[in-house]
């Protein structure tokens, strides 16, 4: 991989719905920055071989971003963790430094926070469910019970429940989780008392998806919140829309999480204007593929 320029870019699978490159590329060339931003589509058996180049003094690949399903597998290649991902397990941001040393980070976590704070919604005392046992639930979940303003309650749901176990076990060995309870199926969520509900799975990339909750469960005191913002509206914020909840997509999660990364990768504090063209970026290219369906 021979280039002048300076690569950054973002590791998944799959990832063609990602809209991260538009976003940082606005931001470096609103910096002047001499730099790309791309897709690093990737199968699990080519992560060791990936990570081991990234170690190269040749290789032109300086920051990264990492997305499902690699985000807890990844922190295994790094050479440094940040104390948030020593605490979560995961991470979503790798700085690569003049010594082609692997730096990881966590932002998804104060990316997700920084949402709900503009939102205007406060966690403490709150019922919360979630959907999902993947990196982005694990992330949310631990965060949420080590800020100060804890939750009264945490409901956690996954399809898969082993994969759920596994997760809620290792992260006890960690921190106090004792509001945490999982549930054997999604009907004992609760949702009916929850103040906030959470999906952190990919249902609903696809806008044939069925919704996981029940339509009868959504109510107009809840916040229905979809970390997936490509399609913007999800069906399951259609039908809490349709039953009076507020929603969100994850827009605002990727925004706030990506000025995080940049601001990581380049040392720097990204000033104003240069955080509304990364915004303004996601929203005109959202629109345009809303235009385009």
């Amino acid at each position: 991989m021979q280039t002048d320029q300076a690569l950054y870019g973002i590791i998944g699978n799959p990832l063609k719905h990602s809209l991260s490159p538009v976003m940082h590329n606005a931001a470096f060339k609103e910096l002047g920055v001499d730099a790309v931003y791309q897709l690093f589509p990737l199968q699990e058996n080519e992560l060791e071989t990936f990570f081991k180049e990234l170690h190269q003094d040749t290789c032109p690949i300086f920051g990264l971003n990492v997305t499902v399903p690699y985000k807890e597998k990844a922190v295994q290649y790094l050479d440094n963790l940040s104390p948030l991902v020593e605490k979560l397990g995961v991470t979503n941001t790798i700085v690569i430094n003049k010594q082609r040393k692997l730096i990881g980070y966590n932002t998804d976590a104060p990316g997700f926070l920084a949402h709900l704070a503009e939102l205007d919604f406060q966690t403490a005392g709150k019922n919360i469910v979630i959907l999902g046992a993947g990196g982005s639930a694990r992330a949310i979940l631990i965060t949420l019970c080590l800020i100060p303003e804890r939750p009264a309650s945490i409901r956690i749901y996954n399809r898969t429940s082993s994969r759920l176990d596994t997760m809620l076990k290792d992260i006890q060995n960690r921190i106090d989780i004792s509001i945490v309870e999982p549930a054997i199926s999604i009907d004992d969520l609760n949702i009916e008392d929850a103040d906030l509900l959470i999906n952190t799975t990919s249902v609903g990339l696809d806008v044939d998806d069925p919704c996981l909750v029940d339509e009868s469960l959504l109510h107009p005191r809840l916040l229905v919140y979809d970390l997936i913002y490509n399609p913007r509206e999800t069906p399951l914020l259609t039908l809490a829309k349709k039953q009076g909840a507020e929603i969100a997509n994850g827009l605002g999660m990727l925004y706030y999480q990506g000025v995080l990364s940049f601001q990581h990768w380049a040392g720097i504090e990204l000033d104003e204007k240069t955080k509304m063209i990364m915004k303004n970026s996601l929203e005109e290219a959202l629109e345009g593929e809303s235009n385009h369906e």
